[in-house]
């Protein structure tokens, strides 16, 4: 029998255009595996609503757009066994480059194809889900500056980091990993799920989406002059090499902080008081990945 699969469309992710999607779904899927319908998100959280109303009608979901749309949803087939397909459409990227899956559309249509399934880990932060990075410190800060900025893409994000790194100081944060107490003064810390942010630059390069484990990579507050040096080691994939760079892998962790401040969530960001909680749920989401990906 075929399989049904439901195309979420977000018109507005990434700042690109998608009018050729639907006609490159109708050329390159394989009609003989699946039976295509395709809708389009219309506000916020619309994905999520769209998603949730398709288990039990749909085998799979796929989520074009960039890594905040295929949290949004992910977020509501998880647990379930539906499989999210994803055709990238973001600024970053993340989680589908983590997977090998294609940046270019047809060939990520050609990916779902494959339906190569594997079952990946998510993570819960104060009750919401996160499948790729979520973040505190000078990322969720940029996070938040670049939300508003009309400009997107890498280079966008760029700059907002240039403008505002100056300026920005290193918290102290107390932090709990499976029972053991850690107090650190960072820049930033990034939870990892996956190995990045995206678009190739990787910030805990030995991250994996199947063990079961979270990465919590404390960046220490390092010179200026060494920021050009930490993004080489993000391309590079050799920030955990560096002295400023911490690693510590666990399962359930607490954060705190002496003030309220942006956290982000795949790249989504939000305030949020002084503490979080965040656990790993192995093995909860089935998810179709690229060639590229090794198990």
């Amino acid at each position: 029998m075929k399989r049904k699969a439901l195309f979420i469309i977000n018109p507005i992710s990434g700042g690109k255009t998608k009018e050729q999607v639907p006609a490159l779904i109708k050329n390159i899927l394989d009609h003989t595996q699946f039976e295509a319908t395709v809708v389009y998100t219309e506000r916020a959280m619309h994905g999520s609503e769209l998603a949730k109303d398709a288990i039990g009608k749909f085998d799979y979901v796929i989520a074009v757009g960039g890594d905040g749309t295929v949290n949004e949803i992910a977020s509501a087939i998880v647990g379930t066994n539906i499989a999210l397909g994803v055709i990238p459409f973001g600024s970053g990227n993340g989680l589908a480059r983590f997977l090998g899956i294609p940046m270019d559309t047809s060939q990520s249509i050609e990916t779902i194809n494959g339906e190569r399934v594997e079952a990946i880990d998510s993570a819960v932060l104060n009750e919401q889900r996160f499948f790729n990075l979520a973040g505190m410190g000078f990322d969720a800060h940029i996070a938040e500056v670049f939300s508003h900025d009309k400009n997107r893409g890498f280079w966008a994000y760029v700059k907002s980091s240039l403008r505002e790194i100056s300026n920005y100081k290193a918290e102290t944060y107390h932090i709990n990993i499976d029972g053991t107490e850690y107090v650190r003064d960072a820049f930033m810390l990034s939870i990892a799920n996956s190995s990045q942010f995206g678009n190739n630059a990787h910030v805990s390069p030995c991250a994996s989406v199947q063990d079961g484990l979270l990465d919590i990579c404390v960046i220490k507050q390092f010179p200026m002059w060494r920021f050009i040096e930490m993004g080489v080691r993000m391309f590079a994939k050799t920030a955990d090499k560096s002295k400023y760079v911490e690693i510590i892998r666990g399962k359930n962790i607490t954060i705190k902080r002496s003030t309220d401040g942006p956290v982000h969530l795949d790249g989504e960001p939000q305030m949020m008081g002084k503490e979080v909680n965040i656990q790993i749920v192995p093995a909860s989401l089935r998810i179709i990945t690229g060639p590229g990906f090794k198990s």
